[in-house]
C-alpha cells in the first residue's frame, strides 16, 4: 500500500509564496515511483476539484492556465517525493491542495490534503 504525506501548507499573504511537499511512502521504491504521474489538486468551498499541475515520468509538465507562470511543479525521485513552489499567491488560490500518484490521471493514491490559506 502506498501512501502520500503532504506538507507545507499554511497561511501566507498575498503576493507570498509556499513550498508544498508530498513525500509516498510504503510499498512503493524510487524505481516505482518514477513510473508515477504525480500532480497537485486543489478544492475550494463550493467548488469542485480541479489539476493544478502535473508531472510525468519523463519529467512533462502540465499547469492549469490559473497558475502558469507562477507554480512549478518537480519531483525527485530518489526520494519519491513531489513538490510544488507556489509564488505570487492570490486570494483565489485558497483552497485545500491535494497530492495525487498514480500511472493516470488522477492516480489511485490521494494524500491527505492540506489547507493554503492566502489572506492578508
Amino acid at each position: 500500500q502506498v501512501q502520500l504525506v503532504e506538507s507545507g501548507g499554511g497561511l501566507v499573504q498575498p503576493g507570498g509564496s509556499l513550498t508544498r511537499s508530498c513525500a509516498a511512502s510504503g510499498s512503493i521504491s524510487g524505481s516505482i515511483f518514477s513510473f508515477y504521474v504525480m500532480g497537485w489538486y486543489r478544492q475550494a468551498p463550493g467548488k469542485q476539484r480541479e489539476l493544478v499541475a502535473r508531472i510525468t515520468s519523463g519529467g512533462t509538465t502540465n499547469y492549469a492556465d490559473s497558475v502558469k507562470g507562477r507554480f512549478t511543479i518537480s519531483r525527485d525521485n530518489a526520494k519519491t517525493t513531489a513538490y510544488l513552489q507556489m509564488n505570487s499567491l492570490k486570494p483565489e488560490d485558497t483552497a485545500v491542495y491535494y497530492c495525487n500518484a498514480g500511472h493516470v490521471t488522477p492516480g489511485q493514491h490521494w494524500g491527505q490534503g492540506t489547507q493554503v490559506t492566502v489572506s492578508s
